[in-house]
């Protein structure tokens, strides 16, 4: 009596140079966008692009090195999320309200995405680098080739130039309305304001963004 023979196994995805390390960061993006940073696992990420675990190391010599390709990513997610509000701000032809403007996008973009993409914007902020010391890195970026720092500087120096901020008052302001937009962010995903109603939130962003600018 014959045996049966084993069956054979699926069919394994094969990857051109460089397809299977964008497929890994894809896998890791969607697990953050799940669970956040702590969901994003290399065995995991190995699994959903349909290869063996050790494949991953050609491309991620470590689970770190893959969650900080994912951390760049969601960077950059959040930059083209500032730059769809920069964009409304930069159409308006008075250099003042344009100015003033960009700042509060940049602010609206910052709480949009944290309300809408929670997961990439605790993975976003997770440990890693000091985003304002390391280097350049593209995939941080959006169109303008700014992160999301940079844009909230480049907002700042807008308001300079357009005569809306003293030149003086300009070293370090970044990092003052960076912490007020990031302390309300926190409050509506984590903290007491996680359940107030979208019309609450939106209210106590708009003001928050005018007491930013009035503050400086």
């Amino acid at each position: 009596m014959a045996t049966a023979s084993p069956a054979s196994p699926g069919p394994r995805k094969t990857y051109h140079h460089g397809d299977l390390r964008a497929a890994l960061v894809e896998a890791g993006l969607a697990l953050a966008r799940e669970g956040g940073p702590q969901a994003v696992v290399l065995r995991e990420a190995t699994r959903r692009a349909g290869v063996a675990p050790n494949a991953a190391y050609r491309h991620f010599a470590s689970h770190q090195a893959l969650f900080e390709a994912v951390r760049a990513a969601t960077l950059g997610a959040l930059a083209q999320a500032i730059e769809e509000e920069l964009r409304k701000a930069e159409a308006l032809h008075d250099p003042a309200e344009r100015a003033r403007a960009m700042l509060a996008g940049v602010g609206r973009g910052y709480l949009g995405f944290a309300q809408t993409e929670t997961g990439w914007f605790r993975t976003a902020f997770a440990f890693g680098a000091f985003d304002v010391e390391v280097p350049a890195d593209p995939a941080r970026t959006a169109e303008k080739g700014l992160n999301p720092f940079e844009l909230l500087s480049y907002a700042l120096d807008a308001m300079v130039q357009a005569g809306v901020l003293p030149a003086d008052r300009r070293p370090g302001a970044e990092f003052l309305a960076w912490s007020s937009v990031h302390g309300l962010a926190l409050l509506i995903i984590d903290g007491p304001l996680r359940r107030a109603p979208p019309a609450v939130r939106g209210a106590l962003g708009g003001r928050l963004l005018r007491m930013v600018e009035n503050g400086l």
